[in-house]
């Protein structure tokens, strides 16, 4: 076991590298993933896109004022009532196929103010 200068565990040989803030493994921590929202406009923004995808279009959502655990929570419950697959990249979620109108009819629902891009 190694220890911080402020008498914190950093390493145990059971659970890797551990936080000198917490003192959990580093997988468990969650002191470094506290991040505030993004900062937006407030406006969410839906499209549809196929560039790189082979012709393949994908719903991109845009613009959520969420973090990254909520955004990927979104994108699950999202994806479920599409009934089709996804993913979350770079701050935004995708979604297989064409679902514009639902998604936005959804976000509406759930409060958020969206608009249809392209």
């Amino acid at each position: 076991m190694k220890k911080h200068e402020s008498g914190a565990i950093v390493y145990s040989t059971e659970h890797g590298r551990m936080c000198p803030e917490c003192g959990k493994s580093l997988v468990s921590c969650l002191c470094g993933k506290k991040q505030a929202p993004a900062a937006g406009e407030g406006i969410v923004r839906v499209g549809r896109q196929t560039k790189g995808r082979k012709g393949k279009g994908v719903t991109v959502i845009t613009g959520l004022p969420v973090s990254e655990a909520q955004l990927k929570a979104l994108a699950k419950e999202l994806k479920a009532k599409c009934g089709a697959g996804g993913a979350v990249k770079e701050a935004t979620i995708e979604i297989q196929g064409d679902h514009r109108e639902f998604l936005i009819e959804e976000l509406g629902r759930r409060g958020w103010k969206a608009k249809r891009m392209g």
